[in-house]
């Protein structure tokens, strides 16, 4: 099966088991986070993926490559961005391994039932409405901001689907850390593994990586921190092996 490319839209090889993406010219369009999520994520044969806000499916695709899960779920609450994600399964052949369905995340329960899932993964929108500017309700913005949906909103929903032990796994930024932490534990998903992602060593992070488990006992472990440049500008040797340079 061939990919269904439209004019505004771009095909994007990954360097990875020969999959491409799909991807709008002038939209948003995935970047460091998905792909050190991807890396991040821990995930055996028999268990079931959901990813949150899934875009044009780039975290579930990377998941798909990285691990033996058996099945990952993609959930966009676009219509047209799920069409997209949808035409980058077909065209890579990975229907029998992941479904995009098109609903929101508020209403997850009701699409996939209480504590059916083994793993949810998540890349959610980084900025709370009002605390950046937004210069049209496109899906760009939807993918930046809490527009259709709030951390809080992402956090209830997982924690409602992941089975008793169920894992979490989320990107965000480090200014929302605060929030991160304590928005976990009052749905009960204790943060288990926290881990830095800066530009240089010694510079502030840009990213966090944090793991949760549902129902999970109190311990977290702060992994090193990952450091994406050296001094010379150039990727550190972890930074090419998460972007599979180094394999």
């Amino acid at each position: 099966m061939g990919f269904v490319v439209l004019p505004d839209e771009t095909l994007e090889d990954l360097q990875i088991k020969g999959l491409y993406i799909i991807q709008k010219k002038d939209s948003f369009r995935f970047g460091m986070d998905a792909v050190l999520l991807s890396n991040f994520i821990k995930a055996k044969p028999h268990q079931n993926v959901v990813d949150l806000g899934t875009g044009t499916g780039i975290l579930s695709i990377l998941v798909s490559a990285k691990t033996d899960v058996k099945s990952i779920t993609g959930l966009e609450i676009q219509p047209d961005i799920a069409g997209m994600a949808q035409r980058s399964i077909d065209g890579n052949n990975l229907n029998q391994r992941i479904s995009i369905i098109k609903g929101d995340i508020k209403e997850a329960v009701s699409i996939f039932g209480a504590a059916t899932c083994d793993i949810v993964v998540t890349n959610p929108p980084y900025t709370k409405v009002g605390s950046g500017r937004i210069n049209n309700l496109n899906s760009k913005a939807i993918s930046k901001h809490e527009i259709c949906c709030s951390l809080t909103d992402v956090l209830t929903s997982s924690s409602a689907i992941l089975k008793p032990q169920g894992e979490f796994y989320m990107v965000h930024r480090p200014e929302r850390l605060t929030d991160i932490l304590a928005g976990m534990r009052k749905v009960r998903i204790e943060p288990k593994i926290l881990r830095m992602v800066c530009p240089y060593q010694g510079k502030a992070p840009s990213l966090i990586l944090i793991k949760g488990l549902k129902n999970g006992n109190p311990g977290l472990n702060i992994m090193p921190d990952l450091i994406i440049y050296d001094e010379y500008g150039k990727y550190t040797k972890e930074a090419r092996i998460q972007y599979s340079m180094d394999l």
